[in-house]
C-alpha cells in the first residue's frame, strides 16, 4: 500500500509578486527550494492564510537569494502582494517507509528567510 505524506513545506512565506499575464505556476527562490528539496515542474499546493483559497501548481525556481514568492497566471488571481501563504508537495510512499519518513519544513519571516527548520511539524498549533 501506498501512502501520500507531506514532502516538504515552506510555511508563512510572504507572495512578493502577483503576475497575471504569465504562463502560469510559481516562482520561489532557489536557494528556499534547495531547504525544502522542492524543484523546478514539481506539482505544489498553496493555501493562502488571508483568504483561504487553496490551489495547485507547479514550481519555476528563482533567483538565488531573492525571497522571490511569485504566483502567476491564473494563480495570481488568488493571491495579492503581500499575501501569506504555505507551500506543500508531497510523495507517495510505502507503508514500510511512512514511519521513517521526516519532511523538511522551512519556517520564514516577513523577508522570505529561512528562521528555522523542521523535522517535523511540533504539537503545538501556534508558531
Amino acid at each position: 500500500m501506498f501512502r501520500t505524506m507531506m514532502k516538504g513545506k515552506i510555511h508563512r512565506a510572504r507572495v512578493t509578486e502577483a503576475n497575471l499575464n504569465y504562463v502560469g505556476s510559481i516562482t520561489i527562490d532557489e536557494d528556499i527550494l534547495d531547504a525544502v528539496d522542492m524543484l523546478p515542474n514539481e506539482k505544489v499546493q498553496i493555501v493562502n492564510n488571508n483568504n483561504g483559497a487553496r490551489f495547485e501548481t507547479y514550481i519555476i525556481p528563482g533567483e538565488r537569494g531573492s525571497g522571490t514568492v511569485c504566483l502567476n497566471g491564473a494563480a495570481a488571481r488568488l493571491v495579492q502582494e503581500g499575501d501569506v501563504v504555505i507551500i506543500l508537495t508531497y510523495a507517495m510512499m510505502l507503508e514500510e517507509e511512512v514511519r521513517a519518513h521526516k519532511p523538511k519544513v522551512a519556517i520564514m519571516n516577513e523577508n522570505n528567510e529561512i528562521v528555522e527548520m523542521l523535522g517535523q511539524e511540533p504539537a503545538s498549533t501556534i508558531m
